[in-house]
């Protein structure tokens, strides 16, 4: 741990790197204490006096992702270069949910990503997305040189199911015989080898082995005598783990199976996914219902097949935590080393030259905005004063405009002069919330002896557990041989099935932040020695290292036909009225989309800055 005065001022000591850290990262300890007391409305009765440190700026940002770093890149284009900026962030590093996690194996070096995973979108990514990624060098139909997609087949890896004792009676690793999104492709025969393995040793009773084939195989019509927008209309309006049980008929284990499918993309289960989104995505039990193909209302973005969208593909070893690492660069480009997207990989950024007085842009971390308001009449003022607190400080900063790029939920307690019904809109934005971890092994023999290169879990602690994406970059090079150490991803959101979308979130968010560290590595030893033991594997001797990206606000919400009616009607949505300008104010953040994805949080930068600038 580093003591207080180099965590909040980086350029105070050299051993300042937060990328390099293990332990309880994401929304670490630290970060969130000023926001929360701001929230129960006790922060003013304890802060100090606020100082006026006299600093005045063009544009101030509030929150350091890629969101606000892309609107500080987009003012200072249409600015000049002497524009001054300055980015305010509560964490203790940039990027927001876009996070670098390294680690240290022996002699080896190892990344993985802490949040945002890749550049993808279920939708074409916009004009304006498209070039941002372009100016910052990243070529995005490369990717095939760079990533060795046959490697873990090669060595007979494939998807795999855990079916932990407390849910199924029986601790087994089992091959997935057909992975989400695979009923148009997977190999349903009776003779398929994975299908026998799967009706094998899967721990689940004769009734639901049968009812998972003829959810499968069956080309049956569930909603008999109705038109197609006619059945779409009642699957948007019911659960898919409702249609299982109710339409198909399946044994309940059959649901338990399938109840956290959706984790990744939306972080419920089955039992608050439409039945009509479900359909999207690919599940089974649709192929006899004659659905046309085009998108039913109240379809959720993320279920929408597009062609074009699935091509536009590019991870890089650190996830998008290079995609705000080039933004850096651009910025400031002291602080990180190197001149393409090659070299940003294995590139150290400096921190020490984040906020230097020399730059006229600067970043500052550690800082968490706690009053953002204009100076006179928000129809005429000619500044806005933001104040943040920085340990037990409290400081204050004036620019001509302020671009809100935080979470919207936060921007109704920092900004109280904004109309009732806008701070309404934006704290409906409930984010999602869950936890990416990271643990570096020494090794991944275990997989291999095992057969598994991803892991569902349905009943586990972490839904998924997955090797890292085997690319090679800039001088990095992925783990190859089962022999070398590698880092495995897990992921796990902390859902209440049975409850409303937000309200899960809610309550999954404050389970996440009574946790502590030591609960969720028990949990993660426990996990992978009951899926790997099998293969050999020993977590005292085979975990080199632990980083849990906790994200108690991570996803942006994305509207669900089953719980927002507007959505579902097609009326006004909250993140419209939310992100609506007020003065020499914008707002930015994917939640401006409601869209979980980078491309969203691009957009919405470009649309903040195009909107201050004509104030």
């Amino acid at each position: 741990m580093f003591a207080f005065d180099e965590q909040t001022n980086p350029g105070k000591s050299a051993k300042y790197y937060p990328p390099a850290l293990t332990g309880l990262r994401g929304s670490h300890p630290g970060s969130f204490d000023a926001a929360h007391s701001l929230r129960d409305g006790t922060f003013w009765n304890q802060a100090g006096k606020p100082t006026d440190i006299g600093e005045t700026y063009d544009l101030v940002v509030v929150g350091g992702g890629i969101s606000g770093l892309s609107a500080a890149h987009y003012f200072r284009k249409v600015a000049g270069a002497k524009a001054r900026v300055l980015i305010l962030d509560n964490h203790d590093d940039f990027g927001g949910h876009a996070k670098r996690n390294e680690f240290r194996v022996g002699n080896q070096f190892r990344l993985g990503y802490g949040g945002t995973f890749s550049i993808e979108s279920p939708a074409p990514y916009s004009a304006v997305a498209k070039a941002l990624i372009q100016e910052l060098g990243i070529d995005v139909p490369s990717y095939p040189q760079y990533v060795s997609k046959d490697l873990y087949r090669s060595l007979g890896l494939a998807p795999n199911i855990f079916f932990d004792k407390e849910t199924f009676n029986s601790d087994k690793l089992v091959v997935n015989p057909a992975p989400l999104g695979a009923t148009q492709t997977a190999d349903l025969s009776s003779d398929s080898n994975r299908w026998k393995r799967f009706m094998a040793e899967a721990p689940l009773t004769d009734t639901a082995k049968r009812d998972i084939r003829r959810l499968f195989e069956d080309a049956a019509d569930y909603l008999p005598g109705l038109s197609s927008d006619d059945k779409k209309a009642q699957l948007a309006r019911i659960s898919y783990a409702k249609f299982l049980a109710d339409f198909v008929h399946v044994d309940q284990q059959v649901i338990q199976l399938y109840q956290a499918l959706p984790h990744p993309l939306f972080g419920v289960g089955i039992d608050a996914v439409s039945a009509q989104d479900a359909w999207g995505l690919g599940a089974p039990g649709f192929q006899g219902m004659k659905l046309d193909p085009a998108p039913g209302k109240g379809m959720n973005r993320d279920a929408i097949p597009n062609e074009e969208a699935g091509k536009y593909f590019f991870h890089f070893p650190d996830g998008n935590a290079s995609i705000a690492r080039l933004l850096v660069r651009k910025l400031i480009p002291d602080a990180i080393p190197g001149s393409s997207v090659n070299d940003i990989v294995m590139a150290r950024a400096n921190y020490a030259k984040l906020d230097q007085l020399s730059s006229p842009i600067r970043i500052r971390l550690n800082s968490t905005v706690v009053r953002v308001k204009h100076l006179g009449d928000p129809v005429s003022a000619q500044e806005v004063e933001v104040a943040y607190a920085q340990g037990a400080k409290v400081h204050i900063v004036r620019a001509g405009h302020c671009v809100l790029a935080c979470w919207h939920m936060v921007i109704p307690y920092i900004c109280d002069e904004l109309p009732d019904k806008q701070k309404q809109a934006l704290a409906s934005a409930a984010k999602v919330p869950l936890l990416y971890t990271n643990v570096a092994l020494r090794n991944w023999t275990s997989f291999q002896k095992l057969g598994a290169s991803s892991v569902y879990a349905p009943g586990g602690y972490h839904s998924f557990m997955t090797l890292d994406l085997p690319v090679s970059m800039g001088g990095y090079q992925c783990s190859r041989k089962p022999e070398d150490p590698i880092v495995v991803h897990m992921m796990k959101t902390p859902c209440k099935p049975g409850l409303p979308a937000r309200d899960q979130h809610r309550t999954g968010r404050m389970e996440l932040f009574g946790t502590t560290f030591e609960t969720i590595e028990r949990n993660i030893r426990d996990q992978l020695a009951r899926t790997l033991g099998p293969g050999g594997f020993d977590p005292a001797r085979d975990i080199s290292a632990i980083t849990v990206n906790r994200w108690p606000h991570g996803y942006a919400y994305e509207y669900n036909s089953l719980w927002d009616k507007f959505w579902l009607e097609g009326n006004e949505t909250p993140c419209e009225v939310a992100r609506k300008p007020f003065g020499r104010l914008a707002i930015a953040n994917a939640d401006a989309g409601a869209y979980a994805y980078t491309d969203s949080a691009i957009d919405h930068a470009y649309r903040a800055v195009q909107e201050i600038m004509r104030s």
